[in-house]
């Protein structure tokens, strides 16, 4: 399936992975938590990510899920498919399966176990960019969770071989300079981390955001207010945000839970369990205040 790649831009958000409380997959709250996504009127949603606790699924799981999403997007819009898998032989034959089910789009997690030369890392990103063959795919740039380091002449070089590289999501902090070498070559940029430093990825010409779920509505808020012209109101929305995350952030896991725990109290999915070993549900009232705050409605009925 081949996407225009200016699809993938403005709010693309990463789903969750409802679980019920003995850890199995949800599929009913997947559905719902997938279609309510859509109502927002974005683009492209993905999965698996690291929202959608995707080292916590197996293959069957993934591909499952993958297939039930792909029964909901709407004409127009793009599943993105997510590749982690850590070696190029499986991530290959990852992608074709993506593809089989429906995908638009492909993002993939550069390999990171046991810190690969980067030689070795812009190989694999090669190999999946080539069975994807004309469909877009998106890199994530992530060095806090993964270590790995890939410098914007690295991706710049990448993509003047393999032109369906369509973005990278980048996941570092202050990205603003980083963002400003890949744009400057044409190379399209998601702001990742939650949108934490949405601002700075925007002005540095960033196309859209690409956070986890719970409060996507609230993202499609701030950056409809950037659209418009209403810069100072967004920032303002934004900087509330943004203090949360900010307390967030030195946890590894909370965000996560968080946006779950907002989803569940929101009435998206049934219950705000992450799969053992993983973060801690939320104290319910701080979900509550969140949610309050930003005066977040409950899923239709």
């Amino acid at each position: 399936m081949s996407t225009d790649h200016a699809t993938i831009r403005g709010v693309s958000p990463v789903l969750p992975t409802p679980f019920g409380v003995d850890g199995s997959t949800d599929r009913r709250s997947f559905d719902r938590v997938s279609r309510h996504t859509w109502e927002l009127g974005v683009g492209s949603v993905m999965f698996p990510g690291f929202a959608s606790e995707y080292f916590a699924l197996n293959d069957e799981e993934r591909l499952h899920l993958l297939s039930d999403l792909a029964g909901t997007v709407p004409p127009g819009r793009v599943m993105i498919a997510s590749v982690a898998e850590h070696a190029t032989h499986h991530a290959v034959r990852q992608v074709r399966r993506c593809a089989d089910l429906g995908a638009g789009a492909i993002n993939v997690l550069p390999p990171h176990f046991g810190s690969p030369a980067r030689q070795m890392v812009l190989d694999h990103l090669a190999a999946v960019l080539q069975a994807a063959g004309p469909m877009p795919v998106i890199v994530q740039f992530v060095p806090r969770a993964t270590g790995t380091w890939l410098t914007p002449d690295n991706l710049t070089a990448l993509r003047s071989h393999h032109p369906n590289l369509a973005a990278v999501k980048v996941e570092c902090r202050s990205p603003g300079a980083y963002i400003r070498a890949l744009t400057r070559h044409g190379v399209p940029c998601l702001a990742g981390n939650a949108g934490i430093d949405l601002f700075e990825a925007l002005e540095a010409g960033a196309v859209g955001v690409q956070p986890g779920g719970g409060f996507v509505d609230l993202y499609v808020r701030i950056l409809r207010l950037w659209d418009a012209g209403e810069r100072d109101t967004a920032r303002t929305l934004h900087a509330r945000l943004a203090a949360w995350l900010e307390e967030w952030w030195p946890q590894p896991g909370r965000s996560l839970a968080m946006g779950k725990a907002i989803a569940w109290r929101r009435g998206l999915i049934d219950a705000p369990t992450c799969r053992s070993p993983g973060p801690e549900t939320p104290d319910v009232a701080e979900v509550d205040r969140f949610i309050g705050e930003f005066a977040l409605r409950a899923a239709a009925p």
